[in-house]
């Protein structure tokens, strides 16, 4: 966390166009940077390869891009797991290569957002190795070290599980070979949780992140940003599988009210520098409610709405969470923030086929149709790289190929989730496929980390770019019209009347009709068609939508 910055920075970096609360309805894309592009032949993504592709995201119509961490660390959890919070990792690049990619990206009026891991860092971080190495010193008040219960503090101070697995606990050794206290890490041992209660810890993340404001990005998506101030005497919670709670109720670790206090802070340091820079809380919380005190005019811009993310293919589900979504960040003065995919959870397109019944060709539909309505909702919306590929999740990856803290601390059985994957992340996470042919689809001359299956060819951006069918240009004249129809975006939504099993919504100048029935259903034509997942048909001044389906229409 100390070493400086060594390239050499001009005073205003080049930024896209000014534009007042531009965060408000931006489409932005998440590059899982080790997946995205390799441009050293190593097999793994890097910033350079980012870099190179930028073109590829600006001509798709994304207004900024979200990067995953680059940071120097031991990659126990993909990056997550932070050793020098100012530097990039060499697997990744350079310092240099990561202000080469921002301004390209400004160049191509894109705006870059960072993620910032604020909850925990690596255990190889300088801090956590002087904590390990001074047993009762001053350096373990950055971390949570805490004795053992029991007769000789053999037992975890609390009944706290990690996300990952297992116990939240993991005892030290003291340097003289005793056993010593225990440490608290919410996600793996390699990641032992901050504790922010120390001013060393607070003072220390203002300077990170006016490190890389700096260095000219626009914003920073903050990892478990519900996860950085734990309850007052660390309680028990009392019962096990307790992630299965995470989203659902407030834990004494998770979405305590205190971390406000920290995002106001942190809003405050954003506004300090031009061009509206922004913070995107990654937050489980219960209730829409409960997320929307994250985005409160004082704190961060933006939240994810994970609640959208998790609820099923069913019309009055997804209408019921639209409406809260929507009622709760209007409370506030706040946007709302739509995602259906990221690098943690299992890609929408095989969440949504219903088992051996549906198919791939089923989540595929489903997955077409839930893009068209996430854009034409109100807000902001966040696009998960391959998404407008259309890929599935890899669900037959072999084992000795998987990365995942998770699936090692977790019974890779199939009884802990969909195939074996609820909980495992690689198989959302394998490299992108670009052209037709190649080793590894044009993802980079040496192979990928991952191995990708041969249909992916199929699946390219080369194999899909023209093909009016594709999903790769249904996302591009999704996006193209977004741009063009004043009406989307930050503005007014209304429900039209509509069968049972169908939304139909309208927006300024656009009505948006979703089937999500098994079954074509017959409705009056709402206007001009404009886009559609799946083609249309037509009676006397009826349209038929295909089941599984979603339109656009101009009004």
């Amino acid at each position: 966390m100390t070493q400086e910055l060594t390239t050499s920075l001009p005073t205003e970096p080049v930024r896209p166009s000014e534009s007042p609360g531009w965060w408000r309805d931006a489409v932005i894309y998440q590059v899982y940077v080790r997946s995205f592009a390799d441009s050293d032949g190593d097999g793994i993504g890097d910033l350079r390869g980012v870099r190179e592709r930028l073109p590829h995201l600006a001509g798709l119509g994304m207004d900024a891009v979200w990067l995953t961490p680059f940071y120097a660390s031991p990659q126990a959890d993909g990056g997550y797991d932070v050793a020098d919070y100012r530097t990039v990792d060499p697997l990744f690049g350079t310092l240099g290569d990561a202000d080469d990619l921002v301004r390209t990206a400004h160049e191509l009026g894109l705006r870059v957002i960072v993620d910032v891991v604020p909850n925990h860092s690596s255990d190889q971080h300088p801090w956590f190795r002087e904590a390990l190495a001074e047993p009762g010193g001053a350096a373990r008040t950055r971390y949570h070290f805490r004795r053992g219960r029991g007769a000789h503090g053999e037992l975890p101070p609390n009944d706290w599980e990690s996300v990952f697995g297992g116990p939240a606990w993991t005892r030290t050794t003291d340097p003289d070979g005793t056993l010593g206290e225990w440490y608290l890490h919410l996600f793996a041992p390699e990641q032992p949780d901050l504790n922010w209660d120390s001013p060393e810890v607070r003072a220390e993340f203002d300077s990170v992140l006016r490190f890389w404001l700096d260095l000219g990005v626009d914003g920073f998506r903050i990892d478990v940003a519900h996860g950085m101030v734990k309850a007052a005497g660390l309680p028990d919670i009392g019962r096990t599988e307790q992630a299965k709670l995470i989203g659902s109720q407030v834990l004494p670790f998770f979405d305590q009210d205190g971390v406000h206090e920290i995002h106001r802070s942190w809003r405050r340091l954003l506004d300090s520098y031009p061009g509206d820079r922004i913070g995107v809380a990654e937050a489980w919380a219960p209730t829409a409610e409960r997320l929307a005190l994250y985005v409160r005019p004082d704190e961060l811009h933006q939240a994810f709405n994970f609640q959208f993310l998790k609820c099923p293919w069913d019309a009055a589900a997804m209408r019921e969470v639209i409406d809260e979504s929507l009622a709760a960040t209007r409370s506030v003065g706040a946007p709302t923030t739509w995602v259906l995919s990221n690098h943690d959870v299992v890609r929408h397109t095989t969440r949504y086929a219903d088992g051996a019944d549906g198919g791939p060709g089923q989540g595929l539909a489903r997955a077409r149709a839930a893009a068209l309505l996430t854009l034409a909702l109100p807000g902001s919306s966040y696009l998960y790289q391959g998404e407008e590929l259309g890929l599935p999740e890899v669900t037959d990856l072999p084992d000795e190929a998987r990365q995942d803290p998770a699936f090692f601390r977790t019974s890779p059985d199939g009884e802990d989730g969909q195939n074996g994957q609820d909980g495992f992340r690689d198989g959302c996470r394998v490299p992108l496929p670009w052209t037709r042919s190649g080793e590894s689809y044009g993802f980079g001359p040496g192979g990928s980390w991952l191995p990708q299956p041969d249909a992916w060819s199929g699946l390219s951006v080369e194999a899909q770019t023209g093909d009016p069918g594709s999903t790769l240009e249904l996302y591009r004249g999704a996006l193209a019209l977004r741009r063009e129809l004043p009406g989307l975006g930050d503005g007014p939504m209304s429900w039209l009347e509509a069968p049972a099993g169908v939304l139909a919504l309208s927006r300024p100048g656009l009505v948006c009709t979703l089937n999500t029935l098994g079954e074509e259903v017959e409705l009056p034509v709402p206007g001009r068609a404009l886009l559609s997942s799946a083609p249309l048909s037509y009676g006397a001044g009826t349209v038929r939508i295909p089941p599984d389906s979603c339109a656009w229409w101009a009004i």
